[in-house]
Order: structure tokens, then C-alpha cells, then sequence
């Protein structure tokens, strides 16, 4: 299956404005591209690379003062196949966990598991551990939480969305996130693009999607508590420890956002 992805990002900006992008599609997923996502900038200007030390690929303008356009238009190959579901999988003990998983089990800026830590032992101490405990971290912050476009916010923590009762994707991605770090599984946090194969109509307005991995058995697994079924054609653009670390843009100083359009649609081939 091919998958044409893109996005067209225009900030109004009064003042040249140091920019931080990561648009980039993750390098785990590169060998699935067509040819390379390049950002294209207008008006255009330099453009200076890193990796941050998650391994996602930054890129760094300073963005001039007036109208600035991000947007690119790719396609990229995906097997077609749903989730992966791995009911088997088991809890690693923290002492034997890989060091780069540990710093996934560490409350962060968004995902503050420390304040959660009580409740989520009352909620979740009598789930089978492994698999079927995610799983029902999953089932709970799917019904705990309303969705609405009307209702994100760029400041609202795991714990905030839990007493709220509402979010976007990134807070159901953020309260799953602390639910399994205070339960001792390492989880991390993801953005990318997900569209809607395999889905019925009618479809939403295009967005980038937030969803997390947890660590086990061994090997990260990927689950969604927003829609908290098996999906078609994630693309992966960077993990985290929460949407702190992967912010679609920063900027360091005054702007507005005037346009925002994404797009992840299927190629339908024609048979010969």
C-alpha cells in the first residue's frame, strides 16, 4: 500500500523568529519513502539539521518576519496491515529492563505519572500484568476522556486530563503514558501521521495523531488510547517522553498560525 502524506503549516510572524521543525518522517521509517520529505520553506531560507537526543531529526530555521509556509508532499510505503497484537507479551522487571528504557518510566512535563501513582494502582492493581494491563489502561482513558477539537490545550497534563474528562489525542496518548509509567512499564510517547484506511466515512479534517509504545517482552509495542483499535498506515515522525519533546514546531518568539492542513490518503493503483 502507498500512502501520499504532506502538510502546509503558514504562521504569520511580525519579527524574524528562530524555528525549530520536526516534520521529518523518523528515520525508522525512511526506507519507505519514495524520495525524501524534504521541508520546503517560503520565502526560503537556510535550513541547519540535528538529531535530538531521541534520535528524531530537527530541522532549524530563522523564519523572517511576514508570511512563512512549511509543507511537503510525500509518499511513502506501508505494509497495509493493521497494529501489530501481541497479547502474550509480558512485564519486564525495571532491573532488567535496557537502560534507554528507563528514562520512559520517569514522570515528565506532560505525563506527571508521580501524580497519578496512587490512582493507578486502585485502578489497575488486579489486571493481569503485561499486555492485558495496557490494554486496560487503554479501555479506561478511552472512556475517561471526551474528544473534541474544542477542548486542547497546549498546557494540560495527564493528571489535568484526567480531572477534565477531555482532550485531544495527545491527552489520551498523555494519561495512558503516566497510567503505565506508574505502574513500572516503560512508555514513550509518538506523533505521526495517521489517516483513515480501513476506517468509515465520514472522515475528519486531516491532523497529525499522537499515540505511545510500552516496552515489553522485550521489544516495544504500539498502542492507541484515542481510538483503542488495531490501525491501518501509522507513520512514525518522533518519540518522546511526552509532546514537550516532539513538538511539530517551536518558536522562540510572537507568532499566529493562519493555515494548517495535513493529509495522509491512500494511492488507490489502477490494475492493468
Amino acid at each position: 500500500m502507498k500512502l501520499r502524506v504532506g502538510y502546509e503549516l503558514q504562521y504569520e510572524i511580525p519579527q524574524p523568529t528562530p524555528l525549530i521543525a520536526m516534520l521529518n518522517i523518523h528515520f525508522s521509517r525512511v526506507a519507505d519513502l519514495a524520495a525524501p520529505d524534504h521541508i520546503v520553506i517560503s520565502p526560503p531560507v537556510p535550513i541547519s539539521c540535528y538529531r535530538d537526543g531521541f534520535g528524531n531529526w530537527c530541522s532549524r530555521i530563522l523564519a523572517p518576519a511576514g508570511l512563512v509556509r512549511l509543507s511537503t508532499d510525500a509518499i511513502v510505503s506501508d505494509s497495509g496491515l493493521p497494529d501489530q497484537l501481541s497479547p502474550d507479551a509480558a512485564e519486564v522487571p525495571v532491573q532488567d529492563l535496557p537502560e534507554e528504557a528507563i528514562v520512559f518510566l520517569l514522570a515528565s512535563r506532560f505525563c506527571d505519572s508521580d501524580r497519578l501513582l496512587d490512582l493507578a494502582w486502585t485502578l489497575f492493581k488486579d489486571t493481569p500484568p503485561g499486555w492485558a494491563r495496557v490494554q486496560a489502561i487503554c479501555d479506561y482513558v478511552h472512556s475517561r476522556i471526551e474528544f473534541g477539537y474544542a477542548h486542547a490545550s497546549v498546557t494540560r497534563s495527564a493528571s489535568e486530563a484526567y480531572q477534565e474528562g477531555r482532550g485531544v489525542c495527545r491527552d489520551y496518548a498523555h494519561l495512558a503514558v503516566a497510567f503505565c509509567r506508574a505502574l513500572n512499564i516503560p512508555a514513550r510517547y509518538c506523533t505521526g501521521y495517521l489517516g483513515d484506511v480501513g476506517t468509515p466515512a465520514p472522515y475528519p479534517p486531516g491532523d497529525f495523531a499522537a499515540w505511545f509504545e510500552v516496552y515489553l517482552g522485550g521489544k516495544w509495542h504500539t498502542f492507541d488510547a484515542r481510538n483503542n483499535i488495531p490501525r491501518i498506515g501509522r507513520v512514525l515522525l518522533a518519540r518522546g517522553r511526552d509532546a514537550a519533546d516532539v513538538a511539530i514546531t517551536t518558536t522562540f518568539g510572537p507568532n499566529t498560525l493562519v493555515n494548517f492542513k495535513v493529509w495522509t490518503d491512500e494511492i488507490i493503483e489502477e490494475r492493468a
